[in-house]
């Protein structure tokens, strides 16, 4: 797996990943989702650079000029619910994209700490032989998106994969190494140290969907 961790070289990034991790500023959901969709459009910049690119020409009002354009076919796929504004910060860049999305959860049969990923609602074009990006904003301890992966992959094997994440645990990215193909790419804004005992990092932000959308029941 290639990790291209964008935040650990100062930019503007940094200032978005430092709001949305404020708890006081947090409490502006509507600044929190926009924060999270202009790091995605941030990665998706970064992301851009290694994708494939043709010659096209094109005209202009006063002779042609040759440009270099975007050739992959991109499906962007978001986990659901906390994955929306990324997935938007995503589609702002990569706007010809196709659309998929994806339900996941983490269940807890006992009541305890102890917990299983469900993954029941996946909605998709055709993912066979593309470029898939899977947009997820918290790489806590990876089982998510490696049972989001397995889901998927009923369904087609892409030709690329990008992973888009906001912030990653060192723990959830080690998890993910393990289960993804080498040629995966995991690109990440910034990357925390560990996870606390219920399997959330630290520091990080908090529960994004509810920090996104409002709390769940």
């Amino acid at each position: 797996m290639e990790i291209h961790y964008i935040g650990k070289n100062n930019s503007i990034l940094n200032t978005f990943v430092s709001e949305i991790r404020d708890k006081e500023i947090q409490k502006d959901s509507l600044r929190f989702r926009r924060n999270i969709e202009r790091i995605g459009e941030i990665l998706s910049y970064e992301l851009s650079k290694t994708l494939t690119y043709s010659t096209t020409s094109i005209d202009t009002p006063l002779d042609k000029k040759e440009v270099q354009l975007l050739n992959n076919e991109l499906v962007l796929c978001s986990i659901l619910r906390a994955g929306l504004p990324l997935h938007q910060g995503l589609l702002n860049y990569f706007d010809k994209a196709e659309n998929a999305f994806i339900s996941a959860f983490r269940h807890h049969p006992n009541n305890d700490a102890e917990f299983e990923i469900v993954v029941e609602y996946f909605a998709s074009p055709s993912i066979e032989n593309k470029t898939l990006l899977l947009a997820d904003p918290m790489l806590a301890t990876g089982q998510s998106l490696v049972a989001v992966f397995e889901a998927i992959k009923k369904y087609g094997i892409p030709k690329e994969l990008h992973i888009v994440v906001v912030i990653a645990s060192k723990e959830g990215v080690e998890f993910i190494e393990q289960h993804f193909p080498e040629n995966t790419h995991l690109w990440i804004a910034a990357l925390d140290d560990e996870l606390n005992s219920k399997g959330y990092i630290v520091p990080g932000l908090g529960d994004a969907g509810d920090l996104a959308f409002g709390q769940k029941l």
